[in-house]
């Protein structure tokens, strides 16, 4: 069986364009990793995910990540930063932000909020 992406070329920007509310779905799986594509304007929860780091990488717009500790991280176009596993943590923008992210397939992208 084909894993989702595999032989098959797409427009990350395409998947998005006309999308202005909140979506996240993962666009390829990499062994036992997915690449997702995130359009957020506000923000996210505040949870954690206990067996996988994140990766995340801007490609429009800015992406805040608050940390646990008091800081913010902020990701412009072009930037990366990887949020370590079981670091509580949320995401929010203050306008249309779209991000890649990647991750384990089996991340929960809700997390755990304890």
């Amino acid at each position: 069986m084909q894993k989702k992406g595999q032989l098959e070329v797409f427009s990350l920007n395409e998947l998005i364009k006309d999308q202005s509310d909140y979506t996240n779905f993962i666009v390829s799986e990499i062994n036992d990793h997915a690449l997702r594509i995130a359009v957020i304007n506000g923000e996210f929860h505040w949870h954690k995910h206990e067996d996988c780091d994140e990766l995340f990488y801007v490609l429009e717009g800015e992406l805040f990540i608050d940390l646990e500790n008091d800081e913010t991280v902020s990701l412009k176009t072009g930037e990366i930063f990887t949020v370590p596993a079981n670091t509580m943590h949320r995401t929010r923008s203050n306008e249309r932000t779209v991000n890649i992210c990647f991750e384990k397939v089996s991340n929960d992208i809700n997390g755990n909020n304890n």
